[in-house]
């Protein structure tokens, strides 16, 4: 591997640790995604249903990475009230929303009946 590489995969990495260190709802994420795979280990979920909770958490988390750059961006733009800059993170922020609501209910459907 190239130094270049390599260089892009230590940002990459110090990306994600600067968010899991600044931002609230990206630790709230990671916790809850230990608690679904320990749950999953518990129960001996089955590979499809690794795939589909594995997917979703990465989905969410990226998501999240992703509202936390947009709200760096923005907020390195302007420090005022600006319709488009609310309207941007708002934005980025309900996209999170519907990933973890639909994650949600689908690793509900996955471990209710493990419970019957």
């Amino acid at each position: 591997m190239n130094s270049f590489k390599i260089l892009s995969f230590k940002h990459a990495w110090e990306g994600i640790i600067t968010a899991f260190r600044e931002q609230p709802n990206l630790k709230f994420h990671f916790f809850a995604a230990l608690g679904v795979v320990f749950l999953g280990y518990l129960l001996q979920i089955n590979q499809f249903e690794w795939i589909i909770l594995l997917f979703l958490i990465g989905l969410v988390i990226s998501l999240e990475l992703t509202n936390s750059a947009i709200e760096e961006i923005v907020d390195s733009f302007t420090q005022e009230h600006h319709p488009g800059a609310k309207k941007a993170k708002d934005i980025a922020a309900g996209a999170v929303l519907v990933a973890a609501i639909t994650s949600l209910i689908v690793g509900i459907l996955i471990f209710l009946p493990y419970f019957y």
